[in-house]
């Protein structure tokens, strides 16, 4: 009985410090493997998502710091469209023979209005980018098109309705990982305080990520591919102490003649020392 317990201790010890010196997730619950490519294919919101702290390169992040390293293949163009998107598949995605697509499309179908992209057409378009995509043997993870300006009760939003559910149906129905970002996104603006100001939380103009938005969108997609609440909540606080992953801008007019004027005065000695008083007093205010 007395060399039971001990065993049943020592099991519980082993386990135990086995979990802790692994990644927040077991990599055999994530389908994405080391050396794998992933490809990133939609709009300006994902070409926008390549750049440093946008939602591609964390979702690359967040595989990395759990011990999978992978390679981005970045797909996204300003202003594109489903039928945009199906012209260019084989040459921006196929051709670069990923492991992995991540499919963000719709935003531009419906708000493009009547240079968009209308429903069954939308539906032929998304259903022929998974089809030849599986075809070449590449895994699909459709995600939901964002909400177009930060109000679910818009005329926009609304019309995008139909296409979302086209989406998770299609999802459902190939096979492939699915990730609702527009509903991810409608429950974090929940999470602002109500007296914030409207329309830019997530958003920097009503429909393109801030870094806000960026980390929401990363979030989605890594949960998707079966990362926990537990490290999902562990990479958010890293990404939001990343220096860098935000800016101000100050908006100060002047003519060009008096901007000109000040680029003479002020030397670089002088810069430098507006800067650190900048940094000082972010310090400051954030005690």
């Amino acid at each position: 009985m007395k060399s039971n317990i001990i065993s049943r201790v020592f099991s519980i010890a082993l386990l135990s410090a086995i979990t802790l010196s692994q990644p927040l997730v077991a990599k055999n619950k994530i389908p994405v493997t080391d050396g794998q490519k992933i490809a990133f294919l939609g709009d300006s919101i994902t070409a926008a998502g390549a750049r440093p702290n946008g939602y591609c390169r964390l979702v690359l992040d967040g595989l990395k710091k759990q011990g999978i390293q992978t390679t981005g293949i970045f797909a996204g163009i300003s202003g594109h469209k489903s039928n945009q998107m199906l012209a260019r598949l084989d040459k921006d995605v196929l051709s670069k023979k990923p492991d992995w697509m991540t499919l963000s499309c719709g935003v531009n179908d419906v708000w493009h209005g009547a240079r968009g992209v209308k429903i069954e057409d939308y539906k032929k378009n998304i259903t022929a980018i998974v089809d030849q995509a599986q075809s070449a043997g590449v895994k699909v993870m459709i995600l939901t098109s964002t909400m177009i300006k930060e109000d679910q009760k818009t005329s926009l939003n609304q019309q995008l309705l139909p296409y979302n559910a086209f989406l998770k149906e299609l999802a459902k129905s190939k096979g492939c990982l699915f990730s609702d970002l527009n509903t991810e996104m409608q429950q974090e603006l929940k999470t602002f305080p109500k007296d914030a100001p409207k329309g830019k939380q997530l958003t920097g103009d009503g429909v393109h990520m801030n870094a806000y938005g960026n980390i929401m969108m990363a979030k989605g997609v890594l949960k998707a591919f079966g990362l926990s609440d537990k490290a999902l909540t562990t990479l958010e606080q890293d990404w939001k102490n990343t220096p860098g992953s935000h800016s101000i801008r100050l908006n100060i007019s002047m003519s060009l003649n008096e901007y000109d004027q000040l680029q003479k005065k002020l030397d670089k000695s002088v810069q430098q020392t507006f800067q650190d008083s900048l940094v000082e007093k972010k310090k400051e205010l954030l005690k």
